[in-house]
């Protein structure tokens, strides 16, 4: 049906009378099933003759002929019926736009839920808020380097901006210090880090 939407569409484009184009499409599909029938007459005396005489019989005498007399009323049903193929169309392609522009209005109803619930909600620095602003599709210029949370063994990633770091500028607990600044380094939840570590993976976006 989507196929035949565009076909449709495109003959459209081209000028094309509704009347004509229904019956092209109705052409193609009766000529598909055509074809098909052609296939399944060739198979007539085809018949695997490890099988037996019967077999054969039956195979030459009901199966083939039976497939074939059913492709052939498809084929002529599909043709007796092209009229209204392109009304059938144009209403798929109604309900199909209503269907996404119902989407839309779901998608832009839940961006404002979550901009206006859920992130205000949220504490900086936190894996939760990151995960918050990559749905939102603004974690683009956080910066990149991630380590693992030795308390939980999860990755984390840094939630300071891009082109933040700087190892020289140490954190406070580097420089005697218990408030919890990090300096030029990496933070997020309660991690604070450089990219020496070996389970640590150095920053990308600058």
């Amino acid at each position: 049906m989507n196929a035949r939407v565009k076909v449709f569409s495109l003959l459209e484009a081209q000028g094309v009378p509704a009347s004509e184009a229904d019956d092209l499409v109705a052409a193609l599909e009766a000529g598909a099933v055509a074809g098909a029938q052609c296939e399944v007459v060739e198979l007539d005396g085809m018949a695997p003759a490890s099988r037996g005489s019967v077999f054969a019989d039956g195979w030459e005498g009901g199966a083939v002929a039976a497939v074939s007399v059913v492709l052939v009323g498809i084929a002529d049903r599909d043709w007796a019926r092209r009229g209204g193929r392109l009304a059938g169309a144009a209403e798929l392609a109604v309900h199909i736009a209503d269907g996404r522009q119902r989407e839309r209005a779901d998608l832009v109803r839940l961006e404002a839920f979550v901009r206006e619930t859920v992130l205000p909600r949220t504490h900086p620095y936190t894996m939760a808020r990151r995960r918050v602003l990559e749905a939102l599709g603004e974690a683009g210029g956080l910066c990149t380097a991630r380590t693992v949370e030795l308390s939980s063994g999860d990755v984390i990633l840094c939630m300071r901006e891009a082109g933040h770091y700087d190892p020289d500028d140490l954190p406070g607990f580097r420089r005697g210090k218990s408030d919890g600044t990090p300096g030029g380094w990496h933070l997020a939840n309660a991690s604070i880090w450089d990219d020496s570590a070996a389970y640590s993976h150095p920053c990308t976006a600058v």
